[in-house]
């Protein structure tokens, strides 16, 4: 079965050298230069393996690598030029299984693969799960949302866009209750047609990395084949 992989890495040359050099390999390979891009590739080509730096324009690696550990069984492979060590411990705790250097070894980062791709088929993938609410529970249920503004447990304050309020007015008001992406799309983009679910996971993932620069932890979980749940 032919490896699915997905690059996300913002050098032009890097990205076009990494896909010619998997797709000579034989893997179905493709690349984006962003995360918001990514997201929206994801939803269409859908990938076991996922290359990433962490250095990308607006949304970073960080936030990705979180997302993606929740919302599916994928590998995921950390190339880049941050060789401190505790990039490297953040990276790993938000659920990368490789964390590389670059220059990369394009031969050794092909045999990687391979063997990560070779574990990922002997786990069983993740089955749907309600959420576990006792788990969250050493968050406060005292967040609240005010206009344009969200206030942590600890006094902290998120400023929100428009559609970060929207978002968080749904979750929160069917708290610890899974939304349904479809139901959360029909409320925060009023397109007609098919929707077009990775927006969603963009707004997710950029007030995942807002909330994070200002040392917040948003108790939004991704329930696997469901949606999202606020949990508190």
């Amino acid at each position: 079965m032919t490896l699915r992989v997905a690059i996300v890495e913002d050098s032009a040359d890097l990205l076009d050298e990494l896909l010619a050099f998997l797709r000579h390999r034989g893997f179905d390979a493709w690349g984006v230069r962003s995360a918001e891009a990514f997201w929206r590739q994801l939803h269409r080509d859908p990938v076991d393996i996922v290359l990433i730096d962490i250095g990308l324009p607006g949304e970073d690696g960080f936030s990705v690598l979180d997302f993606l550990h929740e919302i599916g069984h994928f590998g995921l492979v950390v190339i880049t030029a941050r060789g401190h060590v505790q990039d490297r411990l953040q990276a790993l705790n938000a659920g990368a299984d490789l964390y590389l250097i670059k220059p990369v070894n394009f031969s050794d980062l092909a045999e990687s693969i391979h063997a990560l791709g070779a574990r990922l088929r002997q786990q069983p993938a993740p089955q749907p799960t309600a959420p576990t609410i006792s788990a969250e529970r050493s968050v406060s249920s005292t967040w609240i949302l005010q206009s344009e503004q969200l206030i942590a447990p600890s006094g902290l304050i998120l400023p929100l866009t428009q559609q970060e309020y929207r978002l968080l007015e749904l979750l929160m008001r069917n708290r610890n209750e899974v939304c349904s992406k479809v139901d959360l799309h029909a409320s925060l983009f009023t397109d007609e047609g098919e929707p077009e679910l990775h927006r969603i996971d963009v707004v997710v993932s950029r007030l995942r990395h807002k909330a994070r620069l200002q040392g917040m932890a948003l108790p939004i979980r991704a329930i696997f084949g469901k949606g999202l749940a606020f949990l508190s």
